[in-house]
């Protein structure tokens, strides 16, 4: 996506061990208008999947499947909560995610009420690195016993194993924008996916 792309180009920084940071308009300060255009380009590739849920992982994740949500007739969309409350559900389904980027393990966890067998789910996050997010996401859509139509990524780092690792799999993987490599000395460079919807 080259409007994505562009943004990335102009305001990400990237910091030492394969760290972008997108802080400005992804994950700390949010270009909603950017956000709207991800939306329309996430539903023109999975368009006909009958997608009726959307799932994605607390913080980040939440912006990108909600305005992505809007183009599959305002479907829910439920998030992989990382802290216990006391206004979660005792019924849950939970699984265990090591985030590349905090250097730690944790659990997620979502309440059996939101995640049905008859569920079309489409996993939505920000970013896509060793895939340890989307897989435990795919964990709990497959302990409800729901359907995954697919991934959508924001960002996906091409030279890291996740994308590869889901791809393998045989599940449907869109990122809409790949990066095959960055350093702070050349920059970034992006995967031609010229031939995308």
């Amino acid at each position: 996506m080259e409007l994505l792309e562009q943004k990335i180009r102009q305001e990400g920084r990237v910091k030492g061990q394969g760290i972008l940071k997108v802080d400005s308009f992804l994950n700390h300060q949010l270009d909603v208008a950017l956000f709207d255009e991800m939306g329309k380009a996430f539903a023109k590739r999975f368009a006909g999947e009958g997608v009726n849920k959307i799932l994605t992982i607390e913080t980040s994740g939440i912006a990108i499947a909600t305005c992505t949500a809007r183009y599959f007739d305002y479907c829910p969309v439920v998030f992989g909560k990382k802290y216990v409350s006391l206004n979660l559900d005792q019924e849950i389904y939970s699984s265990d995610v090591y985030s590349y980027t905090k250097q730690q393990a944790y659990k997620i966890m979502v309440s059996k009420k939101y995640l049905r067998p008859t569920d079309r789910i489409l996993i939505i996050d920000d970013f896509l690195a060793n895939g340890k997010a989307a897989e435990a996401l795919i964990d709990l859509i497959n302990q409800a016993g729901a359907t995954l139509v697919g991934v959508g990524i924001a960002i996906e780092k091409g030279f890291q194993d996740g994308g590869a690792l889901i791809r393998q799999q045989g599940i449907v993987l869109e990122s809409l924008a790949i990066i095959d490599g960055m350093s702070e000395d050349e920059g970034i460079i992006f995967r031609d996916q010229s031939g995308k919807k």
